[in-house]
């Protein structure tokens, strides 16, 4: 167990983040080991008596061009988390995004669009996050698109206003996600974790990293292994 880190400037949100009993999951809307991991977290935020949050780490926000190494380097690396997951990777995922060298590899519109519905609509956020990878990696739309990720959020039943903030970059969505990203990678370098998913639990004065592995390799059980000890309060 370590101790938790230092909470940074005007996190008002750290409160709740990091509440004793809570665990967290961080993650990036175009990961696809977090795509993998959607089943085992879906099973996580169902359960009454964990309560999840959802980081999302900035991770792969930026403009990195798509090309065709990169492309067939993505495809092997999906092709193994399908193997091992069973979640779907599909064809029209192959063939419109990964062959769309027009495009870029950024997730900063999903990741905004994420940040959107958890600050006008936190109920909605665990299925506005498989939405917008279902949509990238079952569908094949380009989620990297504000358009896509406006459509997304529709369709899930997301409030217009909601969609407005995102398609703006109201302030207030802008620094949700700064924040949540800046604790995100603040847990990350303390727990000494090097990619995402990163799973955690939240304990008294401090914070234990879960083997991420337990997110692909026994996701029908991941209750077992996050719910707090029995007596735990």
């Amino acid at each position: 167990m370590s101790d938790l880190p230092p909470a940074a400037p005007d996190m008002e949100a750290d409160v709740d983040v990091l509440a004793p009993g809570t665990i967290v999951a961080i993650v990036d809307p175009l990961c696809g080991w977090c795509w993998g991991a959607a089943p085992a977290l879906a099973r996580i935020a169902e359960s009454p008596i964990v309560r999840l949050e959802i980081l999302a780490s900035g991770l792969f926000i930026g403009g990195r061009p798509m090309t065709p190494d990169f492309a067939d380097y993505a495809w092997k690396n999906d092709c193994r988390i399908r193997d091992l997951t069973g979640q779907t990777f599909s064809e029209a995922y192959r063939e419109q995004v990964l062959g769309n060298f027009d495009t870029t590899f950024d997730s900063g519109p999903a990741t905004l669009a994420f940040a959107a519905v958890q600050l006008a609509e936190p109920d909605k956020a665990m299925r506005a996050l498989h939405a917008l990878q279902a949509a990238r990696w079952v569908d094949g739309r380009d989620v990297t698109a504000d358009a896509v990720c406006a459509e997304v959020l529709r369709e899930i039943g997301c409030a217009e206003e909601t969609v407005a903030a995102y398609l703006a970059e109201d302030e207030t969505v802008i620094d949700l996600l700064n924040q949540r990203a800046a604790l995100a990678r603040e847990l990350m370098t303390h727990v000494e974790a090097r990619g995402v998913p990163t799973l955690l639990r939240i304990v008294e004065g401090g914070v234990e990293k879960i083997d991420g592995r337990l997110l692909f390799e026994d996701a029908a059980n991941i209750l077992v292994h996050v719910a707090p000890p029995a007596g735990a309060a």
